[in-house]
């Protein structure tokens, strides 16, 4: 069998899921379990034990917010469009106004904006959980009030792990933006303008739930 060639480029997002991967404090690990095998049972079968907010993930508002919009209440366009990844490698632990303000241009015309911090090359260390690099009140709320789908980022959270009440996940829920978790391979793509494809699992009244995030670039 012939397949044709695929006009365009194809990065990969996500982290893989396996029971080493980092989870935000309190969250089991992922559990993987093989049931079956076609060895002993003539087909493969595996046991997967997930919450919610394992690996790459996508948060609905429902996450925070009492009677929040749940993520399979989203359309299917809502996880696609033009994206663009911005670098807020800063020194130090704040994403401020200032490191956002000079794209604005371009983020005026994306459906999404990503914050590359470098983080993703801690994944699945200790140093993974500590230190990353957040968005300022200012900073979140000026990109909530631009015609974004949602934010994304390469940590575990647009808050810090102190944060009492989560305030920039709020800030962002208040607008129903969504908010995309533990991305990775952003480096390959700081400044530019992609199609992002990133489909959750449809999964009923979810809060949040895994994605496969895709990058798609033209050839």
């Amino acid at each position: 069998m012939t397949h044709k060639r695929l006009a365009s480029t194809l990065i990969d997002l996500s982290h893989t899921i396996d029971p080493s991967i980092s989870v935000y404090p309190g969250t089991p690990a992922p559990g993987i379990e093989q049931i079956a095998s076609v060895k002993a049972d003539g087909y493969a079968e595996w046991k997967l034990t997930l919450t919610t907010h394992m690996g790459t993930h996508i948060d609905a508002p429902a996450h925070m917010v009492v009677g929040g919009k749940t993520l399979d209440q989203y359309a299917p366009e809502s996880f696609v469009g033009d994206a663009l990844v911005i670098d807020c490698r800063a020194p130090g632990p704040h994403i401020s106004l200032d490191w956002l303000k000079p794209w604005e241009l371009q983020i005026d015309v994306v459906d999404f904006a990503l914050l590359y911090t470098g983080w993703s090359a801690k994944w699945s260390t200790a140093d993974y959980l500590t230190g990353y690099p957040v968005l300022t009140k200012d900073a979140a709320q000026w990109l909530a009030n631009k015609s974004l789908k949602g934010i994304g980022m390469d940590t575990i959270s647009p808050d810090p792990l102190e944060a009492h009440h989560y305030p920039i996940h709020h800030i962002l829920f208040k607008q129903e933006l969504l908010i995309i978790e533990n991305l990775t391979n952003l480096e390959v793509l700081a400044g530019q303008v992609f199609q992002l494809v990133c489909l959750p699992l449809k999964v009923d009244r979810s809060d949040a739930a895994p994605a496969r995030a895709i990058a798609i670039l033209p050839r």
